[in-house]
């Protein structure tokens, strides 16, 4: 298990150059501007309000939750299922206007836009499975706690919150500045010094930034840490075996 993230994976490396040669065109950055800054805000008042140790102490305790990860973000494909109503294997923005609606949420157009332009990394106008378990994380973080109780409840089940607010936990742990985004130093204390006895080798925690920071500007959001984190999870989009939650 300790040794699982220490070569980098061709999907990862993949992704993680496709979407950085994105970013660099198009005007890319500044799509993500709005919705970046909000999560940055977002994260350093939950790192100010936190309390008590990390329940994380290096990346290989991290790595040992990845299965109850899994687990965890596996209702959300039923979600996925009921909203993407052409069966295309995408969600695209009326029908995620739709689905925004249903689970009655108080997003504003240039809110779900936004939230749209920033999931949708590969550029295809639709929103795949990975994507959209981004896009409902980030709407239950900024979306959730301004909204009734009730609001969130259609999609965010107990066990599905844990699974969010643990995620949320790990980027916590990595960001040692709490300023709400990761940068290479504070990344490499945070794998090292917190345990000594588990130390990762230099390149897997260098291996591992790089996947992250997709425009290789030496800092990492909330979204593009959730978008490697997915990924190192192994969520399988073909997985056969989910429950689907049908939302009324």
């Amino acid at each position: 298990m300790k040794d699982s993230l220490a070569q980098p994976c061709p999907v990862l490396k993949s992704l993680s150059n496709k979407v950085g040669s994105l970013l660099c065109f198009r005007n890319g950055p500044k799509k993500y501007k709005r919705l970046d800054a909000k999560l940055e805000t977002k994260m350093m008042e939950l790192k100010r309000s936190s309390s008590g140790p990390s329940k994380f102490r290096s990346i290989n305790s991290i790595i040992m939750k990845f299965p109850q990860f899994k687990e965890g973000l596996k209702e959300i494909k039923g979600v996925f299922e009921q909203f993407d109503e052409d069966s295309n294997g995408t969600i695209d923005r009326e029908e995620l206007k739709k689905c925004v609606k249903k689970l009655h949420f108080n997003v504003k157009e240039k809110e779900i836009n936004d939230l749209f332009d920033s999931c949708d990394v590969d550029e295809k106008e639709g929103i795949q499975f990975n994507e959209f378990i981004v896009l409902l994380c980030l709407l239950y973080l900024l979306m959730g706690s301004s909204s009734s109780s009730d609001n969130t409840s259609k999609i965010v089940s107990p066990e599905l919150e844990a699974t969010f607010n643990t995620i949320v936990e790990a980027f916590l742990f990595l960001d040692k500045s709490g300023d709400g985004k990761l940068h290479k130093k504070d990344v490499i204390k945070a794998l090292n010094d917190e345990c000594p006895c588990e130390k990762s080798p230099s390149h897997v925690t260098r291996t591992r930034f790089k996947e992250m920071d997709w425009d290789r500007s030496g800092k990492v959001s909330f979204r593009q840490f959730l978008f490697a984190f997915l990924d190192w999870v192994g969520i399988d989009t073909d997985d056969e075996n989910h429950t689907t939650k049908k939302v009324d």
